[in-house]
């Protein structure tokens, strides 16, 4: 603690003798004029203000069905056992009020028809979302889409002639360009905080897909989903998490570039659900790569200290298609340089399946060049639609207790109404007792949606269904999503 004092008084003694000469080779040195030139951001508040909202989350209270451990120790090791085994059978299953959530974040509106673009977390779950304008109007409002990949999600309020912010591509903007992080942190309204972009392309590990803005601008809890703008007032990115150890503000935020954005949000309007081309490679920053290989004694040449090293490619991915191998390094997209992985995930995110890109790529130290078709999760350049109960043309309900106890289970839903879908193309009867969907178990119509979902975007899009008929015979129907 001595030594660090000093290093100090040291420092601060060395500084000043600077200082000294310095101000004496001024004396010496003939007079310039120089005119500050501060950076005005009133314009720019002025304008993105009225087109950022306050938005509060509410969850209702529900009643839930959870197994109750009977080991004493499991308050200390939690619900899964030692190495992430679940202990099967050592309690009994009981029911539980969960408490009411309530939480807030921000929003920006970018359309003057209502369209609200947030994140994903403020929203995820929400039973209601009221949405608070600048000038106190409140609304309720209904999500369109969400994308946990890029923490994205696009809400809807009913209305016309609403201020909309002005947007501009986020590859426009440069590190040391002044911002504004605005929001209602900490449930303070319409806050504004001014930085500069500390950062381009910046990956956390926090969401599958990143390529964060990083400013210094103050983003605290709240901020979320608010604008990131420009000094011109422009929406260059969406606030979306801040580097802390104490929870709050002590140096850096990161926002969404617009770049993701703007694709996240026409997929969500257009088909429910994001459409990402994938090139079917697994790989790191080549820098991570070597500083790796370093640690284990071993050397590398790879031919540059840039790019992308494919550690993997899939067998029915675009990259394999292309004869891109193991051990290729990445280095440019449509003649873009690329330099690390979040630049890449960026410029993918921008494309959808059936997009073609040409890649730049070091074999072995020597340049290559490949055109590359990319494609979707299930492996094919189809566009795929964010299918839900609608596709199975069926109406459910969730069993009673009576049903229960006539049917000797514990869970289920009951097919109620057959009409044009799925269901009556594979013959699935009103009545029918759905217990089990794809080896889950099935208690909430909501619960087989999400497995609707799930699977329609899966390599597999089928439906395995483990259902009761009302005489008490078991039974098993596979149902395609796919014609």
């Amino acid at each position: 603690m001595n030594k660090t004092f000093l290093l100090c008084v040291c420092t601060m003694i060395l500084t000043s003798a600077g200082l000294s000469v310095a101000n004496n080779a001024l004396k010496s040195a003939p007079a310039t004029t120089v005119t500050a030139q501060p950076v005005d951001l009133t314009g720019a508040a002025d304008k993105a203000l009225p087109c950022v909202v306050h938005i509060k989350y509410l969850q209702n209270s529900k009643v839930q069905e959870v197994e109750m451990q009977s080991d004493p120790f499991d308050d200390f090791f939690g619900p899964f056992g030692f190495f992430g085994q679940r202990q099967q059978g050592q309690g009994q299953k009981r029911k539980i009020q969960t408490p009411k959530k309530e939480g807030a974040g921000s929003g920006v509106i970018i359309s003057q028809d209502g369209y609200i673009v947030t994140n994903n977390h403020v929203v995820e779950g929400a039973d209601e979302l009221t949405v608070t304008l600048n000038d106190n109007r409140e609304y309720s409002a209904r999500i369109i889409g969400t994308d946990k990949a890029t923490d994205l999600a696009l809400i809807k309020i009913n209305d016309k002639n609403l201020p909309a912010i002005k947007i501009i591509s986020s590859d426009d903007i440069r590190v040391g360009e002044w911002v504004l992080a605005i929001g209602h942190p900490f449930n303070l309204r319409a806050t504004v905080t001014a930085g500069i972009v500390s950062a381009k392309a910046r990956s956390l590990g926090a969401n599958g897909i990143e390529a964060f803005i990083q400013t210094d601008a103050a983003i605290n809890q709240g901020n979320s989903g608010g604008a990131l703008v420009n000094a011109r007032g422009e929406l260059i990115g969406i606030n979306a998490m801040l580097y802390s150890q104490t929870g709050n503000f002590t140096g850096y935020g990161f926002a969404i570039p617009t770049t993701i954005m703007n694709k996240v949000v026409a997929d969500l309007k257009e088909y429910g659900t994001v459409q990402r081309g994938l090139i079917g490679i697994k790989g790191q920053d080549v820098r991570l790569y070597i500083d790796a290989q370093k640690e284990q004694q071993k050397e590398v040449d790879l031919g540059t200290n840039e790019g992308i090293y494919i550690a993997e490619v899939s067998e029915d991915g675009a990259a394999n298609d292309a004869e891109l191998q193991k051990g290729d390094v990445i280095t440019a997209v449509d003649g873009q340089k690329v330099t690390k992985m979040a630049e890449l995930q960026e410029i993918l995110a921008t494309k959808r399946p059936g997009d073609k890109v040409t890649l730049t790529y070091l074999r072995k130290k020597a340049k290559k060049t490949a055109v590359v078709t990319l494609k979707n999760e299930r492996g094919t350049t189809k566009v795929v639609k964010d299918a839900d109960l609608d596709i199975l043309g069926a109406s459910f309900r969730e069993i009673n207790a009576k049903e229960k106890e006539e049917m000797n289970i514990t869970y289920g839903i009951k097919v109620i109404k057959v009409g044009e879908g799925k269901f009556k193309e594979r013959g699935i009867p009103t009545g029918l007792y759905i217990l089990k969907v794809n080896e889950k178990a099935i208690k909430t119509v909501s619960e087989l949606n999400d497995i609707v979902k799930e699977a329609s975007k899966s390599k597999s899009p089928v439906l395995i269904i483990q259902g009761l008929y009302p005489s008490g015979k078991k039974d098993y129907f596979t149902v395609p999503l796919e014609d």
